[in-house]
């Protein structure tokens, strides 16, 4: 599910500052609307995560989905009060997600514990890639202000990759921001190569057509 981010970065730090100490206060209702915040971001991040073995068994929106019920349950042991904080510590809880899937489904004896621990190694490629992915938007004048910063750009594009249907924003994902080749994202996507690199060059265009500005 889409969910609409802040206008303004100052605007997103007060208003997750301000819902966080309402949480804090009982008011569990500003905490399913701060995790709604991050969806999106997380569904990318699970989706460069998640390879062939895995999806067999469960789809990005399923891990998102465990880690927003984690998240819920667990609330009360996060410490932090600003927004960088709360992605990192959402970062954790996906890690911690991912690795008891890929135990469970995938190593039942052997646990791949780099699977783990590379998460914000692999969040801030992302938030790389994701400056890039923007330079697409600039024809359009779609483009985003300099001085916007390369986290808050994440989040807003990830709003806006959602607006795709999943193949074309996992396609974008698996080539812009991963980097695969056309090869490797047509093993994956369990389709040919030649289809793959069609359905990414219209899911460019879709993408262009659909975005908004991102001021």
């Amino acid at each position: 599910m889409s969910t609409a981010p802040p206008k303004e970065l100052s605007d997103a730090q007060i208003s997750v500052s301000e819902m966080l100490e309402q949480v804090r206060h009982g008011d569990l209702n500003s905490l399913g609307q701060l995790l709604q915040l991050y969806r999106n971001y997380l569904s990318v991040l699970a989706t460069t995560q998640l390879d062939g073995r895995l999806r067999r068994r469960m789809s990005p929106s399923d891990l998102v989905q465990e880690t927003m019920l984690a998240a819920h349950r667990d609330f009360a042991a996060f410490r932090g009060g600003s927004e960088g904080e709360l992605l990192a510590w959402l970062r954790q809880i996906l890690s911690n997600c991912l690795g008891h899937a890929i135990e469970a489904n995938v190593f039942a004896q052997k646990r791949d514990i780099r699977r783990e621990v590379a998460l914000d190694q692999i969040a801030k490629n992302v938030d790389d890639s994701m400056a890039r992915l923007a330079n697409i938007l600039a024809d359009r004048g779609l483009s985003p202000s300099e001085d916007m910063g390369r986290r808050e750009l994440s989040l807003r594009l990830s709003d806006q990759l959602a607006k795709l249907k999943p193949e074309y924003r996992d396609v974008i994902v698996y080539r812009n921001l991963q980097g695969l080749s056309f090869d490797e994202i047509a093993e994956r996507m369990n389709r040919k190569s030649g289809a793959v690199r069609m359905m990414w060059l219209r899911a460019i265009n879709k993408f262009k057509e659909t975005c908004d500005p991102i001021e």
